[in-house]
């Protein structure tokens, strides 16, 4: 498929932003729930086609600041902006218009639901005729548009290797087989920019690869911006262009991978300061300790 399409479809979000342009930009952002702050004055912003981490120990902030960006939360302090608008007072519906997607840490699938009807979810924004009501009847517009839009599921379901499981219920498959799911969820959006919350938490060597190698094409072959929270170091230095680190609520670092790995802040807070963790850090990554 080509660079930027999914299903050969030009994302939506109204004005197009090229490389290096600015895509996504956080100003200043706070979050608070009653006396306990979440983020404190977060700033960064992400350009268009990079791939962009979020890193830091756990309560750090990082899933509340994808909350921020998606509409799940609204900043106490702050402004999100998107292609240069803000998203302040934008829906999380809007947002998936605009060309936002995400997965969720702890997976947001219909368990009782087929494979291929969780990813059709994934497509109720782009229908012209009504979902409850046009899409009820096999007549006219309403059955050509969804014979469209399973097509589009089907290709995203090739791409992500799950054909043998299309009809399966979501809530029986293994753990690794739901996360491609949501992900195929996440791609029916056509977003520009995909949001991952830890796309590989629980998984091991093997399905950890699989997912690695479909992040990397969604940025590469589809032209999809990333922002990705995850824990494994090795992944995060090997995949991203740059990097934020977070530490109770606060960004302590940001810049490249390998900037970030030799901040002395981030080893006191996140790496730890152990020569043996560190060395087998850098062992893996290719990088100085």
């Amino acid at each position: 498929m080509p660079r930027g399409q999914v299903g050969g479809q030009t994302p939506t979000g109204g004005r197009i932003v090229t490389s290096g342009e600015r895509l996504l930009e956080v100003r200043d952002v706070s979050l608070r729930f009653g006396g306990v702050r979440a983020l404190s004055n977060v700033s960064f912003h992400v350009e268009a086609g990079e791939l962009f981490s979020i890193i830091g120990p756990n309560g750090a902030g990082k899933t509340s600041m994808l909350n921020c960006i998606s509409g799940r939360y609204r900043p106490t302090e702050g402004d999100v902006l998107y292609k240069g608008g803000s998203l302040l007072k934008r829906s999380i519906n809007d947002r998936a218009r605009l060309g936002i997607g995400r997965t969720f840490q702890n997976l947001a699938l219909f368990g009782h639901m087929s494979v291929l009807d969780n990813i059709l979810v994934g497509r109720h924004h782009r229908l012209k005729n009504n979902l409850f009501t046009g899409m009820a009847y096999w007549v006219g517009g309403a059955r050509t548009e969804e014979l469209a839009e399973r097509r589009r599921v089907e290709e995203i379901i090739d791409f992500l290797e799950i054909q043998h499981v299309r009809g399966e219920p979501a809530g029986t498959l293994s753990y690794g087989l739901r996360k491609r799911v949501e992900l195929a969820r996440a791609m029916a959006i056509e977003p520009e920019l995909i949001l991952l919350d830890e796309p590989m938490a629980g998984m091991n060597l093997e399905e950890k690869e699989d997912i690695a190698r479909y992040v990397v094409a969604l940025n590469q072959e589809f032209g999809m911006t990333i922002v990705m929270i995850e824990h494994d170091m090795g992944v995060v230095m090997d995949l991203s262009d740059r990097v934020i680190v977070l530490d109770f609520g606060k960004v302590i670092s940001a810049g490249t991978p390998d900037a970030v790995l030799a901040d002395e802040h981030v080893k006191r807070a996140y790496l730890g300061e152990d020569d043996e963790t560190l060395d087998a850090l850098a062992a893996e990554t290719g990088e100085p300790a």
